[in-house]
């Protein structure tokens, strides 16, 4: 299935609707400072949603014309559970790129030159 197919015609919970809207309000200090940078196309004019869901799992930040998600994970990530959504998201044709708040703390320039990497040209 094509990465369109992901948004548009996606039957989603009300309750995971409900907890995305959530998620977007109470965005920890690390999600907000990479949202700062990639926010209103900012890196490479790119377009990301923030807390999407996508086949039942809320991925932090999701660029569609990338078919990226980028998680920001905390101390209490569930490695199981990151495991079966990035399989679910990487059958969908998605990578999943991870970086921890650690490391968008200390080198938050290194974080954005990586998910660069994985935009479309220009």
């Amino acid at each position: 299935m094509k990465p369109h197919a992901i948004i548009v015609g996606q039957p989603v919970a009300k309750i995971k609707q409900d907890l995305a809207k959530q998620f977007r309000r109470d965005m920890t200090r690390a999600e907000r400072t990479l949202w700062g940078r990639i926010r209103d196309n900012r890196l490479e004019g790119v377009h990301f949603r923030r807390q999407q869901v996508i086949d039942g799992f809320i991925a932090d930040f999701y660029c569609h014309s990338a078919a990226l998600v980028i998680e920001v994970d905390g101390a209490t990530h569930e490695l199981q559970h990151d495991l079966e959504r990035s399989a679910v998201f990487e059958g969908r044709g998605i990578r999943t790129l991870r970086f921890t708040n650690a490391e968008v703390y200390a080198d938050i320039e290194r974080v954005v030159k990586t998910i660069r990497g994985y935009l479309p040209p220009p």
